[in-house]
């Protein structure tokens, strides 16, 4: 899910936050001359489908800016950001684990043990030293990166405004449809999947693998329809699945795969990807980083849309990265110190969007503001509400079945449920 950076204005970022840093670093470029720079390791992907680098203009900047101070010693992988979670568990068994590790709320369970057991510094203590810092970071970020005892083990972002998901649209496809604009309502939604399917046009883009990321995206924005299903998707770890809500989530489910490709099945994200990018799906749930990796001889047929009733799926907690304690006070401290200046990073990025300098013929970017800007309903992340069997288990072996009616609805929340039981027994 998840990288958070926009398709803006990159050298006047860069002008900006190196004269936010410069004169408060001059003394301290001056006196570490003789010093050597400071390494910070850190893992990044590289995205499997376009091929870029994720985050590698922040890193950049902070390099040059902390020039002779600190610097952030990356590894850039070929890897699913799914395969990269999966990794962390790896790295952190064998302790090798990298200064700075990102997507650790996207594992809820793996998160709490880290927490638990002291792996991750506590970052309280800076920021409440650091009044500039706090002032960056909006009251609803900073209280969804912040634990009930007041610690913080996730450095925020600056505001929410990038962290959400809603539904890229393929505007050529539904004109050919004879639809002119995106549904407003469920009912609608799905009046619009049958009008493209009657048109010979495969509506969704969807997968199985991964969390199930894009049809569990319109799954539990539909399930946040109802006041009880906006309740349900509140919960931590719900104690069951087989419920009014749970039982509805199933159907929105399998009534989805019923909209899609032949080959969503047993795939993971990037195939769903390539099929709406290549044209052959006309919706595709995901993201605000969307935008920029979407590629540019097709750009000017996507637009970006709310869920229907006016949803937008949004947890900047998951955009928070933390320090391992494990590493020694000064690479601590220049770690800390890159997570303000990533703080600082975020926040020129909004004022950039509040001030218009952003690329005014991108309609994608213009979608996602006005969306942003009309005040919708924001459902939080199933990824950091439910448990890690389910999202990297049960879902991929049993959606599958529930999409080809090898099993029904009931079935299937009982698998959600076995799931429950088994992460318990794994804790």
């Amino acid at each position: 899910m998840m990288n958070y950076k926009k398709p803006i204005l990159a050298g006047l970022l860069i002008i900006l936050l190196l004269g936010l840093t410069g004169c408060k670093e001059n003394k301290e470029n001056t006196d570490s001359k003789t010093k050597a720079e400071i390494e910070i390791p850190m893992i990044l992907t590289v995205n499997p489908t376009t091929g870029k680098k994720n985050e590698e203009e922040l890193v950049n900047a902070f390099n040059e800016a902390y020039k002779g101070i600190y610097h952030m010693d990356v590894e850039w992988i070929m890897e699913t950001e799914e395969e990269y979670r999966k990794n962390l568990k790896r790295l952190n068994v064998t302790d090798k684990l990298p200064a700075i590790i990102t997507d650790l709320r996207m594992l809820p369970s793996f998160y709490e043990m880290m927490v638990q057991e002291g792996r991750l510094e506590n970052l309280s203590p800076y920021m409440k030293a650091d009044k500039d810092w706090q002032d960056m970071v909006e009251p609803a970020v900073m209280e969804a990166c912040s634990e009930p005892d007041g610690s913080v083990y996730l450095a925020p972002i600056s505001t929410a405004m990038f962290s959400c998901s809603g539904v890229f649209w393929n505007r050529q496809l539904f004109e050919e449809a004879g639809i002119r604009e995106f549904p407003a309502t469920w009912e609608d939604f799905w009046a619009c999947c049958e009008q493209l399917k009657d048109s010979g046009i495969t509506p969704l883009a969807l997968h199985t693998e991964g969390t199930a990321w894009a049809p569990m995206l319109l799954a539990t924005a539909e399930l946040a329809d109802s006041k009880e299903g906006a309740a349900f998707m509140n919960e931590l770890f719900p104690d069951s699945y087989q419920n009014k809500n749970g039982l509805r989530m199933a159907d929105t489910l399998k009534r989805l795969f019923a909209y899609t490709t032949e080959d969503a099945l047993h795939t993971d994200f990037d195939v769903a990807y390539r099929n709406f990018a290549s044209g052959k799906s006309a919706m595709l749930p995901n993201g605000y980083w969307m935008i920029e990796q979407i590629p540019e001889d097709f750009a000017g047929n996507v637009r970006f849309s709310v869920f229907p009733g006016n949803k937008l799926i949004s947890s900047p907690e998951t955009f928070g990265w933390a320090v391992v304690s494990s590493y020694s006070d000064e690479v601590k401290k220049g770690a800390v110190q890159f997570l303000k200046f990533r703080t600082m990073f975020n926040q020129q990025e909004k004022e950039a969007f509040l001030e218009g300098n952003t690329d005014k013929d991108n309609q994608m970017l213009a979608d996602y503001i006005a969306a942003y800007n009309s005040g919708p309903q924001m459902v939080p992340n199933y990824q950091v509400k439910w448990n890690s069997v389910l999202q990297e288990e049960t879902l991929g072996e049993y959606l599958p079945k529930l999409s080809k009616g090898q099993i029904g609805s009931e079935e299937f929340t009982r698998m959600e449920d076995d799931s429950i039981r088994q992460f318990e027994e794994e804790r």
